[in-house]
């Protein structure tokens, strides 16, 4: 599983490396606060990307892939692919006829997603166009999300995780040769569209050339896909809390204006580990853990489980500890260029501050989710979700009207970890899953680590005119080596100080690492 979640998570990171390359582009001709082309470009994203996530990562990871997996193992290929077909012309009939009611009532909706927007014409016009032209990127997903999580139950993990790289390049050759931030919007919006039917396609030939025979059919209504619609409905909103709280923050921050596009600057950043460890860790353990279900071997259960916990959180927590302890920094040196400004850095920073803590709690929750998902169960996880969405709500406005910005992070963290209670609290009630003692000490060893390397990292903060002042010669760059030199840093000082606690022994990071026979 660790292997498998590292094959996933390295791909991730390629993907991630390419997305922020592009941010960085997308930041410099864009802006923030001072051009309303950022904050629309982020609108466009942020409608298409909602049900990309809850697609692609709620609801097929919570029904399609045990179903699936079962199937294969129990019945063989050809009913399992009978089932991928028959699901895969349901999804792409209901995704398309979402995206054209979606793009037909797009200048209505705008008033919900972004009530901030009415008072600027010229803003809300462009949000609702450019929205029209991306949203066909919703159907495309859903099909990659399909074909993506046959891959992964077939153990194929490296076309799945390496096709979002597609819409990085695809968008960075888009936005780079234009010359002002409006323009920058618009290519950005037809690139989108292009990258989701380059994606689908490239899924659909890895899918074939694993030897899965997914066929186009007309959508039809069997046993097995209205069992899946049951289990993937309340398992797309279990799943997808976090970025449903997202998206509200998002509706709040249209009355700032850079507001959405200082919480996207910050999202590229946490959302990272959400992405390399959480969403990988995830889909490399569900298919593991419904085999072990079905078994009814409860020890491979528990120990599958223990073993995704403690690998997130090694990887987690001194995420969580470096975004909390030096955020203007990160931002300062990787964003500040171009049309993004200081004044940008340092409203983005505040809110990166108070998503640090709350990243441990994302990364969790796609991690104990497959632990209900893999028992059938999704109503569970669906009613934390919607209680969750709702603290989020109350607790944003009141944060919102307090402090702003950083309020509406806050509020999302907040809400994360409430989750993340109620989720560990049921499994403990029904005695599907509680910690071991071994996993609970090797916990503490990884949070004291993450700790240490918080307050190293906060000292370079504090010292940062000290770390930049043998760059001041150079003409350019002084903020960017600085930042990557503490990264660097801090990267190599944390698996010391990580075998140093205890969190992992080098004897358990050969063995995670060593190729067995089969």
């Amino acid at each position: 599983m660790i292997r498998s979640s590292m094959i996933y998570s390295g791909l991730t990171l390629v993907s991630r490396f390419m997305g922020f390359l592009r941010d960085l582009v997308i930041t410099a001709r864009l802006g923030a606060s001072a051009t309303p082309a950022a904050d629309v470009y982020n609108t466009m994203l942020s409608f298409p990307n909602l049900f990309r996530r809850i697609f692609a990562e709620g609801a097929f990871a919570a029904a399609f892939v045990p179903a699936y997996a079962r199937t294969l193992k129990g019945d063989g290929e050809e009913a399992a692919d009978r089932i991928a077909s028959d699901a895969m012309a349901s999804l792409a009939a209901a995704t398309i006829i979402l995206t054209l009611v979606a793009q037909l009532a797009m200048p209505w909706l705008m008033y919900a997603i972004n009530p901030g927007y009415a008072e600027d014409p010229v803003k809300f016009k462009l949000a609702v166009s450019l929205t029209q032209i991306s949203m066909p990127y919703l159907p495309c997903m859903a099909i990659g999300a399909l074909l993506s999580g046959v891959l992964n139950a077939r153990g194929r993990f490296i076309v799945s995780g390496a096709f979002p790289v597609l819409l990085n390049i695809v968008m960075l050759a888009a936005v780079w040769p234009q010359s002002d931030p409006i323009s920058g919007a618009w290519a950005s919006a037809w690139a989108v569209l292009t990258a989701g039917v380059l994606q689908a396609g490239l899924l659909w030939w890895g899918a074939r050339k694993a030897g899965a025979d997914i066929r186009l059919r007309w959508p039809r209504l069997t046993p097995e896909v209205k069992s899946l619609i049951a289990l993937a409905i309340p398992g797309a909103i279990a799943a997808s809390a976090t970025q449903i709280n997202i998206f509200i923050s998002g509706i709040l921050a249209s009355f700032v204006a850079g507001g959405r596009s200082w919480l996207a600057a910050a999202d590229r950043l946490y959302q990272l580990p959400l992405g390399l460890v959480g969403v990988a860790v995830g889909v490399a353990l569900l298919p593991r853990l419904s085999q072990a279900i079905q078994a009814g071997d409860t020890d491979e259960a528990q120990t599958a489980t223990d073993q995704a916990i403690v690998f997130a959180l090694a990887l987690t927590l001194p995420a969580a500890a470096a975004l909390s302890a030096i955020p203007f920094f990160l931002i300062d040196g990787l964003f500040t260029r171009g049309e993004f400004t200081v004044v940008d850095a340092r409203a983005t920073a505040s809110a990166l501050l108070h998503y640090g803590w709350g990243v441990p709690a994302f990364v969790l929750n796609r991690v104990l989710s497959p632990v209900f998902f893999a028992r059938q169960d999704t109503k569970a996880p669906m009613r934390f979700a919607l209680i969750s969405v709702a603290v989020n709500i109350a607790l944003g406005l009141i944060l919102f009207r307090l402090i702003g910005i950083p309020g509406i992070a806050a509020a999302t963290s907040f809400a994360a970890w409430l989750t993340i209670v109620q989720m560990l609290t049921a499994l403990a009630r029904r005695g599907d899953y509680r910690p071991s003692k071994r996993a609970i000490g090797k916990i503490i060893r990884v949070a004291a680590a993450s700790l240490a390397l918080g307050v190293i990292l906060g000292l370079a903060s504090h010292f940062r005119p000290l770390i930049e002042a043998p760059l001041q010669g150079l003409r350019f760059g002084t903020k960017e080596i600085a930042i990557l030199v503490v990264c660097l840093v801090g990267g190599g000082l944390y698996p010391v100080l990580l075998f140093a606690f205890g969190g992992v022994t080098p004897a358990e990071a050969k063995a995670a690492l060593r190729r067995r026979k089969a």
